[in-house]
C-alpha cells in the first residue's frame, strides 16, 4: 500500500475503504509509517471529514489494535463516564468513588491533557506516588477490590489510539468529530463495560464550540456504542466558563477532595454536574430506577463519608500517599502567587474558557509538545464566576506559578479572558440536552 496515495485521496475528499483504514491503523501501530505522514492523514481527515462508515471502521480498527477486556467474573454492572474535555473539568475524580460506593463498578481508562484541556491522569499524578501505569492484571485486581480503578492506556489496550492521541494533541487535529469519536469509543469499548455516559462539552472552552457540533459528536458516539451492544447516553453540557473554581492539576485534586468531604461552597456547578452524571450511571447500571433516585443516592453517599472513604481506598491501592489526601497542604505547592484584579465595577459577563486553559498550559500545567513535562503545582483559582457582581479592585482570581517568566506571558491571556459589563448576563443551562440510546 502506498500511504501517500491514501493521504491524497482523503485530502481530495474521497472515501477510504475499511481495509485501507485498517491498514493505516495497523501500520502506524507497528511504527511502519512515520509521524509526519500520519499527521498529514489526520489533517486531511479533519478538513475533509470522515463518513459514518469510515468512522466506524477507524473505531473498530483502533479497538482491535490491542486487547479487549472482559470483567464478567467481577460481580455487578460495569459503567464508565467520559468527557470530551474542558477547563476545570474534574468530575471523574469525584464520581468514580461515588458510583463505586453504590456497587456499580467503574473501570476507567483515562487520558492526559489535550490541547487547552486538562487530563484525568495528570490530575491523579499530582497525588504523590499515585500510579496510573498499571498492568491489566493490576487493573483487574483493583477494580475487583475497590469497585473502581483509574489508569492510562497500557501497551495492550487500544495501542493505536495511544499513539494517535499524542500526535493529535501537537498537530492541531484534535477537533475532528470522527477522530474524537474513534479515540474515545475505541478506548472505552476496550474496557469491558456494559454502558457509557458521555459528557459532551460545548462553548468557548470545548472542542465543539456550538451546540449543533456537540450534538453531532454525541449522536455519532451514541450510535457507535449502540452498534457494539452498549447502553449509551450523552449529556450536552456547558463549557463556556471553567467548571468549578480550580484550574490546575494539584489544585483540582484539592477541590475534588473538598467536595468528597461534603464542602460544596463555591463549587456548586461542579457538584451539580457530577451528581447528574452519577444519576445516569446508576440508571444505566440498574442501580436505581430513576435519575431522581440516583441523584439522592449520590448525595447520600457523599454526605455519609462513603465516597471519601472509597477515594482513599483507590489512592491507597494505586500507590498514592494518603497523607496528601488527609492533609491537602502535602500536595505539590507553587512557590509564587499573584492576584488578577477587576479593572472596573459591574457584572462578570464572560470568562473565555479556552483562553484560561491556554494560560494554564503557559504556566506549565499542560503540554505544547509531546515531550513537555507538566508542573502539577501551577494553576488558577477563580474567585468570581459569570454573573457575579464585582467592584473595581476585587480579586477575580489567584494565579499560582513557579516561573516569573511564564507568569508574565500568561498574565495578559488571563486578563483578556474576563469581560465585565453593566448588565447581569442570563445564566446558561449546565445540562443543555440529553441524547439517549435506544436501549436506555
Amino acid at each position: 500500500m502506498l500511504f501517500v496515495e491514501l493521504i491524497r485521496r482523503k485530502r481530495d475528499g474521497k472515501e477510504l475503504s475499511r481495509e485501507e483504514i485498517e491498514a493505516i491503523v495497523a501500520g502506524y501501530t507497528r511504527s511502519e509509517f512515520p509521524d509526519y505522514q500520519v499527521s498529514a492523514f489526520l489533517m486531511a481527515a479533519l478538513l475533509r471529514g470522515l463518513s459514518h462508515a469510515e468512522t466506524a471502521a477507524l473505531t473498530n480498527a483502533m479497538l482491535n489494535s490491542g486487547k479487549v477486556l472482559d470483567f464478567s467474573e467481577i460481580p455487578g454492572p460495569k459503567i464508565d463516564k467520559h468527557s470530551t474535555g474542558g477547563v476545570g473539568d474534574k468530575t471523574s475524580l469525584i464520581l468514580a468513588p461515588i458510583v463505586a460506593a453504590a456497587g456499580v463498578n467503574v473501570p476507567m481508562v483515562s487520558g492526559r491533557g489535550l490541547g487547552h484541556t486538562g487530563g484525568t491522569l495528570d490530575k491523579l499524578e499530582a497525588i504523590p506516588g499515585f500510579n496510573v501505569h498499571l498492568t491489566l492484571d493490576e487493573f483487574r485486581r483493583i477494580l475487583a477490590a475497590v469497585g473502581c480503578a483509574m489508569i492510562g492506556q497500557t501497551e495492550d489496550l487500544a495501542p493505536a489510539d495511544k499513539k494517535l492521541y499524542s500526535l493529535r494533541d501537537v498537530t492541531g487535529t484534535v477537533e475532528s468529530p470522527s477522530l474524537i469519536c474513534a479515540s474515545i469509543m475505541s478506548k472505552k469499548l476496550a474496557e469491558g463495560i456494559d454502558g457509557l455516559v458521555l459528557d459532551v462539552k460545548t462553548g468557548s472552552g470545548a472542542f465543539m464550540k456550538t451546540p449543533a457540533d456537540a450534538e453531532h459528536l454525541a449522536e455519532l458516539m451514541v450510535e457507535t456504542g449502540e452498534r457494539m451492544g452498549k447502553k449509551m447516553v450523552a449529556l450536552i453540557t456547558d463549557m463556556d466558563q471553567p467548571l468549578g473554581r480550580y484550574i490546575g492539576n494539584a489544585l483540582e485534586v484539592v477541590e475534588c477532595v473538598e467536595i468528597l468531604r461534603g464542602n460544596f461552597a463555591g463549587s456548586e456547578d461542579l457538584v451539580e454536574l457530577t451528581i447528574e452524571l452519577c444519576a445516569w450511571m446508576f440508571l444505566l447500571g440498574g442501580r436505581t430506577a430513576t435519575r431522581e433516585e440516583g441523584r439522592a443516592l449520590a448525595f447520600d453517599i457523599v454526605l455519609s463519608g462513603q465516597a471519601l472513604s472509597k477515594f482513599r481506598d483507590l489512592v491507597r491501592e494505586q500507590g498514592g500517599d494518603l497523607r496528601a489526601i488527609d492533609d491537602l497542604s502535602l500536595l505539590p505547592q507553587a512557590s509564587f502567587r499573584d492576584e488578577i484584579l477587576a479593572p472596573a465595577s459591574g457584572f462578570l459577563t464572560a470568562i473565555e474558557c479556552e483562553r484560561m486553559g491556554i494560560a494554564g498550559v503557559m504556566l506549565g500545567g499542560g503540554r505544547f509538545t509531546k515531550e513537555d513535562a507538566v508542573d502539577p503545582a501551577v494553576g488558577i483559582v477563580l474567585h468570581r464566576k459569570v454573573g457575579d457582581a464585582v467592584s473595581q479592585g476585587d480579586s477575580l482570581c489567584t494565579v499560582f506559578y513557579n516561573s516569573a517568566e511564564r507568569f508574565a506571558a500568561a498574565r495578559p491571556v488571563i486578563v483578556g479572558a474576563y469581560s465585565i459589563g453593566a448588565a447581569k448576563p442570563q445564566p446558561r443551562a449546565l445540562v443543555q440536552k440529553v441524547i439517549q440510546g435506544k436501549s436506555v
